[in-house]
């Protein structure tokens, strides 16, 4: 009785398609992304290349650009994984044409190109609105916190940093006294200790966490000196003492206690549903089709002074598509956005707000108890009253009921579908980068299924 399996014959010849388009069926995502590319305007990117063709040859920006789309798409990031699936997936080598970029290739396109690879999120929001998908009559605003490449053990005190500095300094001036006694001034001596040969720049990111502490120590004190003036102000207009214990006196240099990280100093310290992580927040406005028109980073823990910016990116960016009769009707935020001096910013011309008054379980279990308000808006309400009235009625229930709908999807769907919870590259502006590239790839996932869906 013979088994009946499939031959499995290691040696067989066979002769492989002469396109390598032909290797991957069609209407796959990475076809999909070359032809997207294909329509982006990538001059920007070739201008650092000499026209005559002299030197040594480079890979083709737009491959690099595709191989990147590609590899955000599908959650993979490493410079080093995208090197090795260049050389053994069957859609990393049709993107790279059979081509292998080394790692250290990749890695240096991503950083010397960062802000050209930024400016990405606005081609793709063309293809997007070119294919119908930008409809902003309600929008939704919301944060997520995202980890930096840097550890939470890695912070340290104000206190340590300036002594450690201050050690190094003195071990570097001890250091080239000798030499000089050694070597004499005008030569050079190599014998310098090994913590000031570190190739990561010790020194040199401790100055920094040292720099960012005290000027945060600075606009502490001037906000804190600005407070003090507007009551003495108001003390001396009304001939009255303020009730209430007087504010302390503004103190320019950073408490001891204070914390940076000596990894990434731009990073702060973010407060989780889960815990504390070391990172930096992604502020993105989005439709209802799921589509981000605006993204931006953070380091504020807070989004309360995220509401207006965000609203104003996301409105330039929707003009500048020049899309008929699109504008932003209604914003919808979560209670983080909720203060007072937003709800007193807002103007009958602008965009209409609906923000939650306290976190969205509470705010959907007082919605639940009470019923809908009837009749006109009382015109004696304060600013915080009539927006709880507003979210009470049945048209606010509906509406602030998208708002989990919209942006929160967003947010699981690059985070736990694709797997980017930390950026891989560190400081703000590289991060930055890196959020808009993250963005711009969500948007692009959105514009192949719908094309799938339509095919």
């Amino acid at each position: 009785m013979a088994y009946n399996f499939k031959e499995c014959n290691r040696d067989q010849i066979f002769l492989m398609p002469p396109n390598v388009r032909e290797w991957l069926p069609e209407g796959d995502l990475a076809l999909f992304i070359i032809d997207a590319v294909a329509q982006m305007d990538l001059k920007a990117f070739y201008r650092k290349y000499r026209p005559d063709g002299r030197g040594q040859a480079a890979f083709d920006p737009s491959m690099m650009i595709t191989l990147l789309l590609y590899a955000y798409g599908v959650g993979i990031r490493s410079s080093r994984q995208i090197e090795r699936l260049c050389e053994r997936d069957i859609a990393f080598k049709v993107i790279a044409a059979n081509q292998a970029p080394d790692h250290c290739t990749i890695a240096r396109f991503r950083q010397e190109n960062g802000k050209g690879i930024e400016r990405l999120f606005t081609d793709v929001l063309k293809l997007c609105a070119k294919a119908g998908l930008v409809k902003v009559g309600v929008v939704a605003l919301d944060g997520t916190k995202v980890a930096a490449n840097a550890a939470l053990e890695a912070n340290r005190t104000y206190e340590y940093i300036e002594k450690e500095v201050a050690k190094m300094l003195t071990e570097a001036e001890s250091t080239d006294a000798e030499e000089d006694k050694l070597y004499g001034k005008d030569k050079r001596g190599d014998e310098l200790p090994e913590d000031l040969r570190d190739p990561k720049n010790r020194l040199r990111r401790l100055q920094e966490c040292k720099k960012r502490l005290e000027e945060e120590a600075q606009a502490e004190a001037e906000e804190q000196r600005e407070k003090i003036e507007k009551r003495e102000a108001e003390e001396a207009e009304t001939g009255q003492k303020k009730r209430g214990r007087k504010p302390n006196e503004p103190d320019h240099k950073p408490a001891a206690d204070a914390k940076a990280n000596i990894t990434d100093p731009d990073s702060r310290i973010m407060k989780t549903r889960s815990g504390y992580v070391q990172g930096y927040n992604g502020q993105a406005v989005v439709t209802e089709a799921q589509i981000i028109v605006a993204a931006e980073l953070t380091t504020q823990e807070n989004d309360i002074r995220q509401l207006y910016p965000m609203v104003e990116k996301a409105q330039k960016n929707i003009t500048d598509l020049k899309l008929k009769k699109q504008e932003i009707k209604v914003v919808l935020a979560d209670a983080g956005y909720c203060s007072d001096a937003n709800l007193e910013k807002m103007v009958p011309q602008g965009p209409e707000h609906l923000i939650a008054m306290q976190k969205d379980w509470k705010q959907r279990q007082a919605q639940a108890s009470a019923p809908p308000p009837r009749g006109r808006m009382p015109h004696d309400l304060s600013n915080r009253e009539r927006m709880e009235r507003k979210l009470r009625t049945k048209r606010g229930r509906a509406l602030y009921k998208k708002r989990s709908q919209v942006v929160e999807p967003v947010f699981g769907q690059i985070k736990a579908s694709r797997g980017i919870t930390a950026f891989m590259r560190r400081g703000f502006e590289a991060c930055a980068e890196e959020w808009k590239l993250i963005c711009s790839t969500h948007n692009l996932l959105k514009l192949w299924r719908s094309n799938q869906a339509m095919a």
